[in-house]
């Protein structure tokens, strides 16, 4: 597992670049503020519910989650599980909504 800045991937969203963003929350913490992402719940990843990202498997996938705690967990989970290139956002989606810049 690597990890990732928020002020990186807000520049490569600016400059237009497709990211795969997995959002590891809660559906109320998802809907009460996101970036976009797909959601699927640490839980779920847990238990292997992963079909939605089956594609992203040889893909870059930055997960995130409230503060980077869950999502670090979900980015060992899916390495397990073979994914081959998986971000840790730093700070999560405190640090995205601390940082300024446009916002999804």
């Amino acid at each position: 597992m690597q990890t990732i800045t928020v002020e990186e991937v807000k520049k490569r969203q600016q400059a237009g670049e497709q990211l795969n963003l997995l959002d590891v929350r809660e559906p109320d913490e998802y809907a009460e503020f996101n970036i976009g992402g797909k959601l699927i719940p640490l839980g779920n990843i847990q238990s292997m519910q992963i079909d939605d990202l089956e594609e992203w498997k040889e893909q870059e996938i930055i997960v995130h989650c409230r503060s980077g705690k869950r999502s670090m967990i979900a980015c060992h989970f899916l390495e397990a599980m073979g994914f081959t290139n998986t971000k840790n956002l730093e700070g999560g989606m405190l640090e995205w909504q601390a940082q300024p810049g446009p916002v999804k």
